[in-house]
């Protein structure tokens, strides 16, 4: 993609920001970070040029004076909740959030196991942590939150919380995913903090929705469609309108919670420091585009993405027809039809030309690949090897795979492992590959070319195998696929 972002302006700038804030509150910000702090591959789509890793560069820079609080719902630990794109549940992500700290030199303080209401998951979660020395806290459910002000705020409601032990002047309150208790976590934090003397203050990061740019801008409406399963609405800000006299974008649950947030740091601090819900944020990536056309095509192919991904979900019935309809609002509000995603067509084309599951990729040039099935490979495996081969200026017609060492996994699936499918899928296919690099400069040569299907975008004419998605999301292509299965069989594994 056309670079549109700025990455090194905005590590830059949000730095800055952060510590303007903790300044503001005379040495201590808890932070609450809404969004992905590893492998924001969102950001990166919308904003090409914004890294994964953006949002831990910055923090890196703070790490001296920065440590982390990871807040978990003992109701996910309890309900065994998953994260939709790595398919582990909230207690092992938490562990791995920890690990991903730990390895690039944050400090993780503890975890709070937050709506704690005895449940027994929750406590054998707290057994694990403590044998693996991790610290841990309990906050409870808190009749009439969020707006029963009075208890809330007394020590009946926060005051009955434990209070978290922090080292540091910037306290990053992150969480495996939404509806984990963050907000209330921080400011349980700042009414403990205050009853010590303590002077503390509270902000948000979260990327989405940008408020300085359009309410309509692309990216903006990128976050609607990738948030369509939560109902979120960008808005306009009514109470910035207000107080400055100035347009900017926020999203309906933060403007409709600001009333009371506002009124328990009112009574937690004697006087708000906010006006509105935008003041709250830390968010500098609107000063950073570099190019707005590139950014708003790139968050166009993102609204197909995830018109893509809404249609395959309610085939699978995993949603309902809503989520379809509101991503299909938002093109009509793009003037964005499934034609403007060019690999989706390629695809169809290809399925239709030989009766059978097609894919296509497009290269950074504009260059058109397709993959089709065959006897040897499925539709993903063949298309990652023409890749491959038009990337690394090989023949098509070149082998670049030894049938020696194709028939052999294929004699495994089908006599050893039970499979009824002798066909490669693109893990195998990878594997073989990487087996006749060893003895082969031109199978090397195509192996080489992997780093550069990064950022491609690609579709099927199927929907995938958990495997075959999994090998495209790791090499960081963006796959898409029709919403039907190749066969009609009820279970698909």
């Amino acid at each position: 993609m056309k670079k549109g972002f700025d990455n090194n302006k905005y590590v830059e700038l949000q730095s800055e920001k952060i510590l303007e804030r903790i300044k503001l509150f005379g040495g201590k910000l808890y932070l609450e970070f809404g969004g992905k702090l590893f492998d924001d591959h969102h950001a990166a789509r919308v904003l090409p040029g914004f890294l994964p890793d953006s949002k831990l560069k910055m923090l890196l820079r703070l790490k001296n004076e920065a440590e982390v609080v990871i807040v978990i719902s003992a109701d996910a630990i309890e309900k065994n909740k998953k994260r939709g794109d790595l398919g582990i549940t909230y207690d092992l992500d938490t562990l791995r959030l920890i690990d991903a700290f730990r390895e690039v030199g944050l400090y993780v303080g503890s975890v709070v196991i937050t709506q704690y209401a005895g449940q027994p998951a929750a406590d054998n979660f707290r057994q694990r942590l403590d044998a693996l020395g991790v610290k841990s806290y309990k906050h409870y459910m808190i009749p009439g939150y969020p707006s029963n002000i009075p208890f809330i705020v007394s020590e009946n409601g926060f005051g009955k919380n434990e209070y978290i032990e922090t080292e540091r002047k910037l306290v990053i309150v992150t969480a495996p995913g939404p509806g984990s208790g963050k907000m209330a976590t921080c400011l349980s934090q700042l009414y403990h903090e205050n009853k010590r003397g303590v002077r503390a203050g509270y902000a948000k990061f979260e990327t989405f929705p940008i408020w300085n740019i359009p309410l309509k801008h692309p990216v903006n409406m990128a976050y609607e469609a990738a948030t369509a399963d939560l109902n979120d609405v960008n808005m306009i800000d009514p109470f910035h309108l207000e107080a400055y006299g100035e347009r900017s974008v926020n999203y309906n649950r933060d403007i409709e919670i600001f009333p009371v947030l506002n009124a328990i740091l009112s009574k937690i601090m004697g006087e708000s420091p906010y006006k509105s819900p935008t003041d709250m944020g830390v968010n500098m990536a609107g000063f950073c585009f570099a190019d707005n056309d590139a950014v708003c095509e790139a968050a166009k192919q993102e609204v197909l993405r995830r018109y893509y991904k809404a249609l395959c979900a309610q085939r699978q019935g995993f949603s309902s027809g809503e989520e379809v309809a509101k991503i299909e609002s938002i093109m009509g509000q793009l003037r964005i039809t499934p034609c403007d995603r060019p690999v989706v067509s390629a695809a169809v084309k290809r399925a239709e030309e030989t009766g059978a599951p097609a894919v296509a990729l497009q290269l950074a040039d504009g260059t058109m690949i397709t993959g089709k099935t065959t006897p040897l490979l499925g539709a993903s495996a063949a298309l990652l090897l023409n890749a491959l081969k038009a990337l690394a200026g090989i023949d098509h017609d070149v082998d670049v795979i030894s049938p020696t060492v194709i028939e052999p996994i294929q004699e495994l699936k089908i006599s050893y492992m039970g499979n009824r499918n002798p066909r490669l899928h693109t893990d195998e296919i990878l594997i073989a590959l990487s087996i006749s690099a060893a003895t082969s400069e031109t199978a090397a040569l195509a192996m080489e070319q992997l780093p550069k299907l990064r950022g491609c975008d690609a579709h099927a004419t199927v929907i995938l195998s958990k495997v075959d998605e999994n090998v495209f999301s790791k090499l960081g292509v963006n796959i898409t696929y029709e919403a039907k299965y190749q066969t009609k069989k009820l279970y698909h594994g």
